[in-house]
């Protein structure tokens, strides 16, 4: 018996087991995700959305307690009483019932709850940013997640054509059409497509559990049903408004002005006005009382604080002007990167139905001998190449349109809002 004939059993023994392999290693789809716009309807959920409106929740009661007057003041006084002499006891005592205010003159109320008003017009503004950055990684996490499914179908596919393949080779290999060193190449190349399988299957595991986290689903995701690479991206938004980035900048540049407002005004004497009741004891007499108090500014003039208020303006101006230069430079990259990846995901469609045909015409010619099996090797690498392109197109597809979206303003795959 030859060569051919010995090994070939154990070559047809070792790519049926590889065939049982793939069946049973093929997941049971159960518990898909729920779809992306099913998952965005329920981002207030998520620990960033919470937070972001904890904060600026946190920012309107600060409102409401800054238009709230300070407590007043109610005094007891009692003088020349328990001494010697005359003052023997309380009969000649001399009491003072007095009523304090803060009269918060100069503006000094209105500027504070302006500035109060301005840290929640921010607050409001980044709890804005927050859900949109959430609603941006939620796409990023489904797609990839979306993605890694797609590349462990690919890989069992791959898996299928090599152990068909290899199954063609030993055809020929026992009808002596081939060396036997043509079976081995088979077999191999089922073993690296295997291990490229199982590497497929944990990497979209890990996916899974990723977008689970993510998402804050109550049971791991098994599966992705309703697509989101595939879906095409929404039309850009024409509108005036500046992104959502650069309008907090503007809202911190308000806020640090309305600080430097609040610290000016304090340099300025806070008055107190009292009236009050006194009672003689001595005479049996009452008479009314009137004060009016305020510090001496000889030490502290706030000039700290007004400087370091400055201080802190002029870096919020430097910041909204930095955000205004990147959010233009950023969206026209977007804008070309989006259109880009539009156009490779139409070339890579073309490449995938050229390669398959390529692939049929290359395994029909090398069952009929025509074709060498290195040929149909090459064939098949450009098929798995280009089904794994065109899933990478559609992810940058999807990660082009998640940076536009971010700069209009709107949740990915959403109108402008």
């Amino acid at each position: 018996m030859s060569a051919s004939h010995r090994q070939s059993p154990r070559f047809a023994v070792g790519c049926a087991l590889a065939a049982l392999t793939a069946v049973l290693a093929s997941p049971v789809w159960a518990d898909p995700a729920p779809s992306f716009p099913a998952l965005l309807a329920r981002l207030d959920q998520t620990p960033a959305s919470q937070e972001a409106e904890a904060l600026s929740e946190a920012a309107e009661a600060r409102v409401r307690q800054a238009r709230v007057r300070p407590n007043p003041t109610l005094g007891l006084d009692a003088s020349n009483v328990f001494g010697s002499g005359p003052y023997r006891g309380f009969d000649n005592a001399e009491t003072t019932l007095s009523f304090s205010q803060d009269l918060e003159l100069w503006g000094r109320r209105t500027a504070r709850i302006n500035a109060a008003r301005a840290d929640a017009g921010t607050a409001a503004l980044q709890r804005d940013l927050a859900v949109l950055t959430a609603a941006g990684r939620l796409a990023q996490v489904y797609a990839e997640a979306e993605a890694a499914q797609r590349r462990a179908v690919l890989a069992e596919d791959s898996l299928s054509l090599t152990i068909a393949d290899a199954r063609a080779a030993l055809i020929l290999v026992e009808q002596g059409r081939e060396p036997l060193l043509r079976g081995i190449q088979g077999e191999s190349e089922a073993a690296a497509a295997r291990a490229s399988r199982d590497e497929a299957v944990a990497e979209r595991d890990a996916a899974f559990a990723r977008l689970t986290a993510v998402a804050m689903l109550p049971s791991p995701v098994t599966g992705i049903d309703v697509s989101l690479l595939d879906r095409s991206p929404a039309a850009a938004f024409a509108g005036s408004a500046d992104p959502t980035t650069v309008r907090v900048a503007q809202a911190e540049r308000t806020a640090a002005e309305r600080r430097i407002d609040v610290e000016r005004i304090r340099t300025r004497p806070d008055i107190t006005a009292s009236v009050g009741v006194r009672r003689y004891e001595m005479e049996d007499a009452t008479a009314l009382t009137f004060g009016v108090s305020m510090p001496l500014p000889l030490f502290d003039r706030n000039r700290g604080n007004i400087e370091a208020a400055q201080a802190d303006f002029r870096a919020a101006d430097a910041r909204l002007a930095r955000a205004r230069q990147e959010a233009q430079a950023d969206r026209a990259a977007a804008q070309a990167r989006l259109a880009a990846s539009v156009s490779r995901v139409s070339a890579a469609d073309a490449g995938v139905g050229a390669a398959e045909e390529a692939y049929r015409l290359s395994r029909i010619g090398f069952d009929a001998g025509r074709i060498s099996q290195l040929e149909l090797r090459v064939t098949r690498a450009v098929l798995i190449s280009a089904r794994t392109t065109a899933v990478d197109a559609r992810l940058a597809r999807v990660r082009a349109e998640i940076e536009l979206a971010r700069l209009d303003g709107r949740a990915p795959f959403q109108g402008a809002e």
